[in-house]
């Protein structure tokens, strides 16, 4: 499947503000939107001003970026968001924060949404006692996910749970962080979901 492999501080600055694509480094003096705050490419610097499809596109763009999805994937979500009773925009969103990689890194137990999807596809990731590597695969209700027992003093999910202690979690999720072991309570609302995107306009976008 295609992946961006370009450096990820160029979406952000493509953006306009800051994705969080990087974990830590985007809260330090090494965050590239601080010192470069325009566009990449050499017509960076003269934005003129966006049209209301432009303006769409551009969250798109960004939902798609912060969850780190290709274009079908993100389409895909949409339809089967559209299908369903409720606000679609919101729908859209639960689906995404749904999502096995992201849960993962609210969590705490990697520092971005790539580096918890790799945590995934490598089988450090237990669901309801069950080994599940598909980063796209759907919590419900109740679920239980845990870090295998192996795998729980890997560095890197060590350093990432301190970090989250600051930060906490969503109220959605409950973890046990001694036994890196979290009961999904409830389905996320949107207050609960802290994302920088205006899902009405996704929404409006696909909809034409």
């Amino acid at each position: 499947m295609a992946r961006y492999r370009d450096s990820v501080c160029r979406l952000c600055r493509r953006e306009g503000e800051k994705l969080f694509l990087k974990g830590s480094r985007c809260l330090g003096d090494k965050c590239a939107i601080d010192k470069r705050n325009y566009a990449p490419g050499q017509h960076g610097q003269s934005r003129s001003k966006l049209s209301e499809y432009g303006t769409q596109l551009r969250e798109k763009q960004k939902g798609k970026r912060i969850y780190g999805l290709m274009e079908r994937q993100f389409r895909n979500y949409f339809r089967i968001a559209d299908k369903k009773k409720g606000i679609t925009g919101e729908t859209l969103l639960q689906l995404l924060e749904r999502r096995l990689d992201n849960v993962v890194y609210r969590l705490g137990f990697a520092p971005t949404r790539k580096l918890s999807r790799q945590l995934v596809g490598h089988n450090h990731v237990v669901v309801n006692n069950r080994k599940v590597n598909i980063p796209s695969y759907i919590v419900k209700k109740g679920d239980i996910i845990e870090v295998r027992e192996k795998s729980r003093n890997l560095k890197v999910i060590k350093d990432s749970l301190k970090e989250t202690e600051k930060k906490g979690i969503p109220a959605w999720l409950q973890l046990d962080s001694p036994f890196m072991k979290c009961v999904v309570m409830n389905l996320p609302t949107r207050e609960e979901i802290n994302v920088p995107l205006q899902e009405h306009l996704i929404v409006e976008l696909y909809s034409k």
